[in-house]
């Protein structure tokens, strides 16, 4: 089971909000996931990113896989170097 860090989309058309999820990768964008560890708001000025770092640490510990996106949102909220 490979499993992702990556990020759900919600809200309405025209005005995304994410969620930041850990999913196995065979499952749809927006469909099925183990544990929700966070949200993203792209519309707010500055972004908001509020994620758990323990229990994304915790998930990369144990091999899960971030998207190239949710790299990105992890190294700006000083999670990963």
């Amino acid at each position: 089971m490979a499993v992702k860090i990556r990020l759900r989309r919600m809200g309405a058309k025209k005005a995304p909000f994410y969620r930041v999820v850990v999913a196995d990768s065979r499952y749809p964008r927006d469909g099925r996931f183990i544990e929700e560890i966070g949200t993203y708001n792209p519309m707010t000025e500055p972004s908001e990113i509020k994620i758990d770092g323990e229990k994304a640490k915790k998930w990369m510990a144990n091999g899960a896989q971030p998207t190239d996106s949710v790299k990105a949102l992890l190294k700006r909220s000083g999670i990963v170097d």
